[in-house]
């Protein structure tokens, strides 16, 4: 191994290691792994002469990952998934399956089933967004435990977006890959061996070429959770059967009355919080008449005042002692009538793409001009006991807010915040759905057809969805999940740098040596259990970035097709049912569904083996090494 194939090891040693810990953004980290190409490539330049370094071919090349068709392509999919979720497409079908709930089985399959679809054809995290609430929903008007089918529900959406090529970003990854990669062995002059054993020597993977293997895995999948991977979960922490809500309000808030000698006289609410250490907040003021108002944080306390405030149990008897508060007596009642009221509380789940992610109660209070008040949060399906200023946000974590309810609407949509309360299902206009669906099956037919490209009909269609009033222009912009651009964007020129310091060749000859001592099938199955361990601990879209060029140099090393390599790297880095880390779909469930990091690979560990075993054979039957010619 040379010095330029060491530092390219070097780096994805690096970035695997920073995206395992957890400790920044997955986009941060592919940043930090790009710039390390590019430092490393200047270095190099200067001690080996101008033009020899295969790291980076030049650094202002390194930013050409942005402009990827892969990038466009997902950045489209995630925009027409609004489009048609704003035309009442998914309402439409939920509402369909709300009289199926009744029974358990039943309730489980038909969202099951619905996730997979929708899928196929959008973001599977939104369309799980979507469900969510439906799940919830339907879940407390049977008295069923949403534990049962919160984690069901998201192993499908995740198993619905192998089957096409735009259902998640490795497929989109993958199928693009493969242009790219015949095209560079057509520059180099390939054997014609190798180019024989190809079969289609020119191309990408089209719209449906996932389906036949993905198509499959997700069938098999589904029959699998819907039947018997929600048994699986453990009994001890099914959430109690109807409860919806994290939050017992009993614990939070307590109503106090001011007395003459009480410290808190003449501060403003404000200083109050100060004083306490942010243990206590006043986030109601109880008028003569009794009902509730929100009060101004720059207001003034005043003796023989009552006031609502939020405090945890554990902190209420010292700061009662050391500041002169009294209970009041009727807080029971207030507490019973406090909903209608100007005073509303909504539990909010965090999304993958929130304006919240990764941020403090000090930016809720910037972004809603201190309209909406914090009251408590929850990780994994318990309340969080620590200092609330001092939380940062996670996707998956459900808050306590209150407010008007005008102001939380307002800052919910906003925020890009899940509102986890009874919501209404709505029906879009019919028109307006067969207009959606219509114009989303014309982008795919030209793609199928190869009339164009499949980026530029996605791109058609998204501005005959803007022009038609289906998407507003606002939404364009606010869909896209922004860290995954940048991290494809990022991780393309760390993923050429494999192949041009010839790192993957070296890896290939190593796995080719396999041969030796196991069935060429069998290296397929290696391939898919290494690239399904990754993605259950990195972005799957990183992971497939990274072994779609292993997986074709091994390809290119045994002189088969590498198709059905990497078939088995799209199918493996999409399966990531272990680890709530390894999809956004596992970690937004992780709050709502009261799960424990350990619970996933209850049902996962079982679903990742039927895969491989059902893959394989799959991959192997439509996508065989030697392509007849």
């Amino acid at each position: 191994m040379d010095l330029q194939q060491g530092i390219a090891l070097g780096v994805i040693v690096l970035i695997f290691g920073l995206f395992a810990w957890g400790k920044w953004r997955y986009d941060v980290v592919a940043v930090i792994g790009l710039l390390a190409l590019v430092i490393a490539d200047v270095i190099l330049e200067a001690f080996i002469g101008e033009g020899k370094s295969d790291l980076i071919e030049k650094p202002s090349k390194a930013l050409e990952g942005f402009g990827h068709a892969a990038v466009i392509t997902v950045a489209a999919v995630l925009v027409i998934s609004r489009a048609l979720r704003n035309s009442g497409v998914v309402d439409l079908i939920a509402r369909r399956i709300m009289p199926l709930a009744k029974n358990e089985l039943l309730h489980i399959a038909s969202l099951c089933v619905v996730a997979a679809v929708l899928s196929a054809f959008m973001n599977n995290v939104g369309a799980l967004a979507l469900l969510l609430p439906v799940a919830l929903k339907t879940a407390n008007e049977q008295n069923r435990s949403p534990s049962l089918i919160l984690m069901p529900l998201a192993f499908a959406s995740i198993l619905g977006g192998m089957a096409t090529m735009i259902g998640t970003p490795p497929n989109i990854i993958i199928s693009i890959f493969r242009k790219e990669h015949l095209e560079r062995l057509a520059d180099a002059n390939a054997t014609g061996k190798y180019l024989n054993a190809i079969g289609s020597p020119e191309g990408n993977f089209g719209m449906f070429d996932f389906s036949p293997v993905g198509g499959m895995v997700a069938l098999f999948g589904v029959v699998f959770v819907a039947l018997i991977g929600w048994r699986l979960i453990p009994k001890t922490i099914l959430k109690k059967a109807g409860s919806d809500e994290m939050f017992d309000l009993d614990e939070y808030i307590t109503e106090v009355q001011i007395s003459e000698e009480c410290k808190f006289v003449g501060m403003t609410l404000g200083e109050v919080e100060k004083e306490t250490k942010e243990k206590l907040m006043i986030f109601g003021f109880i008028r003569k008449d009794g009902k509730v108002m929100a009060p101004n944080r720059n207001n003034l306390v005043r003796a023989g005042a009552r006031y609502l405030v939020k405090v945890d149990p554990v902190d209420l008897k010292n700061i009662m002692d050391e500041f002169g508060l009294r209970l009041d007596r009727e807080l029971r009642a207030r507490i019973d009538n406090l909903k209608g009221e100007d005073v509303t509380f909504v539990e909010v789940l965090v999304q993958p793409n929130s304006l919240l992610r990764d941020r403090t109660r000090a930016y809720l209070r910037r972004r809603t001009s201190n309209s909406v008040v914090l009251m408590a949060v929850a990780r994994q399906g318990r309340p969080i006991r620590k200092r609330l200023g001092d939380v940062r946000f996670r996707v998956g974590d459900v808050l306590l807010v209150q407010g008007s309810e005008e102001q939380i609407k307002e800052h919910v949509t906003s925020l890009r915040l899940l509102p986890l309360g009874h919501r209404e299902v709505r029906v879009g206009i019919f028109s307006k759905v067969s207009l959606a669906v219509a114009i989303f099956g014309i982008a795919v037919a030209l793609s199928m057809l190869k009339i164009m490209p499949t980026t530029l009909s996605f791109l058609c269609a998204i501005c005959a969805y803007v022009f038609l009033g289906i998407l507003p222009m606002r939404d364009i912009y606010r869909e896209i999940d922004w860290p995954i651009i940048v991290l494809l964007g990022a991780m393309i020129p760390v993923s050429g740098a494999l192949q041009d310091t010839g790192l993957t060749e070296k890896i290939a000859v190593f796995a080719n040596n396999l041969k030796d001592y196991m069935p060429e099938w069998g290296i397929l199955v290696i391939l898919m259990v290494v690239t399904m361990t990754l993605s259950d601990i990195i972005n799957n879209a990183a992971t497939a970035l990274i072994m779609a060029p292993i997986g074709a140099g091994i390809a290119l090393q045994m002189n088969v097709s590498p198709d059905p390599f990497l078939m088995a790297v799209a199918v493996g880095a999409s399966c990531a049912f272990l680890t709530p880390i390894g999809h956004q779909c596992n970690a937004l469930i992780l709050g709502p569904g009261g799960y424990r990091f350990r619970d996933y690979w209850r049902m996962g560990l079982p679903l990742e083996v039927m895969i491989v075993g059902i893959s394989v054979p799959l991959i192997l039957y439509f996508f065989p090494l030697t392509q007849s010619t």
